[in-house]
């Protein structure tokens, strides 16, 4: 116990300061914008969507089924809503718990001394499990290797109770366990795909661990050779289950393996069948080497961050022989099994420290300083001991059957990565080795254990456990540096540029982005480019920072460019339409949005994002064509728009829009519909008050319409058209007074907005506080000094104000642009014929008598 409590607070302890780490990486997509976690969301919709929030059977999921983890994250967001903390330390508890379960499990393989401590110790501080424990999504991972253990632990307790039969509770406790681990592996599986594995786990263990079988005689047992009723059932049972899970599972998900694009995995896209079988035959190598040598992390591996091995000349070819040569050196090692009943060491049987370990009747005493390198006499077949045999409880495996067993650890949780079964959409991901970790750390110990045993000298042996301290201890230096790494997405993605410069150096572009470091992030965003230029994502996100800075021809070239990397890249589109409408080019902007609404949402990676600006890019047609005065063209896209919005989109702006089309068509009790609807998704929606509010007042609905233009002032009291609006209302029912302290707030409140200071010169005007009026309409003409309304109104109230001269000048720059203009034409005319009788000087010829300006 003292040993687990060890390890689990070494565990707790260099994870402690992920406390205060923000989310990072893929958190954003699997917590933030996943409305599985939401309350309003039925629970009940974890069971039918993936890992991401998106609908299993949608061509465009992963397919990655983990129920369990996302109701854990479900279970945070209901406790404390989106901050980190807490979503951190359920990670940083189900570690030290695993940890535990593992430091006790390696205790029956290892024994209680310093060899469970140190596999304990190493799977505590490995640093490859930073990405599974500090990234919150690798919850996943922990928690499938929980269950993992749990149901490994549960099947060794089957197969102690399974010897013995005679005893009825015996027998039922032992069934008891099996479905304890049956129950177990399935939740495994809930939690990530590859817990599934430890069904075949348990299988190596009973055959190779609590049997102790050489390869031969296994093969026989399982070929029914060799009779053993109960075994043979047991490991029936193993395979059935397994067969059901992994049934349900595929029928789940549509019965059709996951789509992943070419940069995902890169090797997988390869048309070149040599290329594809290298790169997969050296990616386990790859994995191994971390496990081996983890200085080299990074929070992304796609793309060009493994290159593809192209040919047999590559030199990463000797590293794939090497490896895959120890790896069968090992496994023949560990399947030939105890050569002999008594293998001598150095000339005494099972000799620890210079002294035999036998209990005198011919059965070896167990070792309690777990000091041997073999194992008891072999069993008989059913598990029972022979003659002069001790129970095979009592003592440790055999060093090469612990060797077996550790190998089918480290390898076979890992072949659901392997690109064996079906193609994976990762070319490295570090958080899923933290289950194969569990044998790489028995087969150090078992390693070191046995160098132990044989090396002849104190010191020796006193060197070879302080490098096993000193290798602890760098892991543990190297996990808490790492852990800096995954404290924030900056440090995190610094931190990835030597590993995958193009992928980190585009995510650095959006958190420099989000911290306003405008340059430093379109410097990210190009230096990402650099190193891979077809990155549609890199493109468009560079546009949209050129875009927010007012850099629109820059930023609508990397959006073509965008959509010509990735021609389902909707908000591109849809950032290109919007410049486009705002340049003037309707027609092509038209176009740009219809293209848009017309892509399929199929084999994408995120499909919630695109339906949202699929129905962005129908909402900003409906407008368009809603201010040509297409209203029923409009209606129709607006329709659209509403079928095809995913439940995550924010619909009042549309809902408004629609009541607006509507209220244009005076189909008045339509457009109060849509306008309720507008205020019930979003109550505090100010646009939706005030056309409400003018819809109320046109059907002489006054003291409500009243109401609603209050409580939208009162929602935002510095908006300028708020008072506008109400004051528009006011003068409509002639309070000029109200009216035209409405006007003059909205102008202050609101100085740099055209439409606003405008319309305040004209409701001031109509009040007949022409001085006030010439106030607004000089700073309306100051703002849009090239709009020839502007200037002719600016012109008729300095008429009505008697300063004839510069009424004049004022008229003379509308009439330059725009020439045919009558009213403006009527109203010099009428100025000049006044100026004229009152002698003043005129630039041209004047008729007419002098009359009021028209407006």
């Amino acid at each position: 116990m003292i040993t687990e409590l060890l390890c689990t607070a070494v565990a707790l302890g260099l994870y402690l300061n992920t406390l205060d780490a923000d989310f990072c990486y893929d958190d954003s997509r699997a917590i933030k914008t996943n409305q599985d976690l939401l309350p309003e969301t039925p629970w009940t919709n974890v069971l039918y969507d993936d890992f991401w929030g998106t609908l299993l059977t949608h061509s465009g999921s992963h397919k990655s089924y983990r129920p369990l983890c996302t109701l854990s994250f479900r279970l945070n967001y209901a406790l404390h809503a989106l901050r980190p903390w807490g979503f951190h330390l359920l990670n940083v508890v189900l570690h030290g718990l695993v940890t535990a379960l593992f430091t006790a499990f390696s205790r029956q393989l290892l024994g209680g001394g310093l060899w469970s401590l140190l596999a304990g110790l190493l799977f505590a501080s490995h640093p490859v499990h930073t990405e599974a424990v500090s990234g919150v999504v690798g919850r996943a991972d922990v928690g499938a290797a929980l269950f993992f253990l749990l149901s490994l632990l549960c099947y060794v307790r089957h197969c102690g109770l399974r010897r013995d039969f005679q005893s009825r509770c015996g027998g039922s406790w032992c069934w008891g366990w099996m479905l304890g681990s049956l129950g177990c592996a399935a939740a495994s599986m809930l939690w990530k795909e590859q817990g599934v594995t430890v069904l075949a786990v348990s299988a190596v263990y009973d055959l190779f661990v609590f049997q102790r079988l050489r390869f031969r005689q296994a093969l026989l047992l399982l070929l029914g050779k060799k009779k053993n009723v109960s075994v043979l059932l047991s490991l029936c049972v193993l395979a059935s289950w397994g067969g059901v899970l992994l049934s349900a599972r595929l029928y789940w998900m549509g019965n059709k393996p996951p789509n992943f694009s070419n940069s995902d995995n890169p090797a997988a896209d390869s048309p070149h069948f040599l290329t594809r079988t290298l790169t997969f035959l050296h990616l386990p190598v790859a994995n191994a080497w971390l496990l081996l040598c983890p200085d080299r992390l990074s929070f992304d591996w796609s793309m060009d961050a493994v290159p593809l091995v192209r040919s047999l000349a590559d030199w990463r070819n000797l590293h794939t022989v090497a490896f895959y040569g120890g790896f069968i050196l090992l496994g023949l090692f560990g399947l030939q099994g105890p050569t002999s009943k008594a293998k001598e060491t150095n000339g005494k049987a099972y000799v620890t420290n210079g002294k035999s370990i036998t209990n005198g009747n011919g059965c070896h005493a167990p070792d309690t300083n777990h000091n041997t390198d073999q194992g008891p006499p072999k069993t008989t077949l059913n598990g029972s001991a022979g003659p002069h045999q001790c129970p095979p409880r009592t003592t440790l495996p055999p060093t090469q059957h612990l060797v077996l067993f550790s190998l089918g650890m480290l390898s076979l949780p890992f072949l659901p990565a392997t690109n064996l079964f079906f193609y994976v959409g990762f070319v490295i991901a570090e958080r899923v080795l933290y289950i194969p970790s569990m044998g790489f750390c028995l087969l150090v110990a078992a390693g070191a254990r046995t160098l132990h045993i044989r090396l002849r000298t104190k010191g020796c042996r006193a060197l070879l456990m302080g490098l096993c301290m000193g290798l602890v201890l760098l892991n543990g230096l190297r996990t808490v540096q790492r852990n800096r790494d995954w404290s924030n997405e900056e440090n995190l993605y610094r931190s990835g540029i030597g590993a995958n410069p193009a992928k980190a150096w585009g995510n650095l572009g959006n958190v420099l982005k989000n911290q306003g470091k405008m340059a430093e992030a379109e410097a990210a965003y190009r230096n990402a480019l650099h190193h891979r230029g077809n990155m549609a994502d890199m493109l468009y996100n560079l546009g949209l920072l050129l875009q927010e800075n007012e850099r629109l021809s820059e930023a609508l070239h990397y959006y073509k460019l965008a959509i010509g990397s990735r021609p389902t890249l909707a908000s591109a589109y849809l950032n290109t339409g919007i410049i486009l409408m705002n340049q003037g080019s309707l027609e092509e902007a038209k176009r740009t949005f219809l293209t848009c609404a017309d892509i399929p949402d199929e084999n994408l990676k995120d499909p919630h994002a695109h339906k949202s600006s699929v129905t962005s890019c129908l909402y900003n047609l409906g407008k368009l064509l809603h201010e040509q005065g297409h209203q029923e063209e409009a209606l129709s896209i607006y329709r659209e728009a509403v079928q095809k919005m995913p439940k995550q989109f924010a619909p009042h702006s549309l809902f408004n829009m629609m009541g607006e089309a509507y209220m244009r068509l005076s189909r008045l009790e339509e457009a109060g519909h849509w306008y309720r609807e507008s205020l019930r998704v979003k109550p505090d929606h100010i646009p939706a008050h005030l056309t409400y509010g003018k819809l109320l007042s046109i059907m002489g609905q006054k003291t409500e319409a009243e109401r609603y233009f209050l409580r939208a002032i009162q929602l935002d009291p510095t908006k300028g058209n708020c008072y506008m609006h109400y004051g528009q209302f006011l003068l409509e029912q002639s309070r000029l007074s109200e009216a035209a302290e409405m006007a003059e707030r909205a102008a202050e409140l609101d100085q740099s907005e055209f439409d606003v200071v405008f319309s305040a010169a004209h409701m001031l005007r109509q009040a007949s506080l022409n001085e006030a009026a010439e106030r607004q309409y000089e700073r309306a003409a100051g703002l849009r000094p090239d709009y020839p309304a502007a200037l002719m109104n600016l012109g008729a109230i300095l008429h009505l104000n008697g300063k004839l001269p510069e009424a004049e000048a004022n008229y003379l720059r509308a009439l330059q642009l725009k020439p045919d203009d009558v009213i403006t034409q009527s109203n010099l005319r009428k100025l000049w014929n006044i100026m004229e009788r009152q002698g003043l000087r005129v630039r041209g010829g004047a008729r007419g008598a002098g009359e009021r300006p028209s407006n």
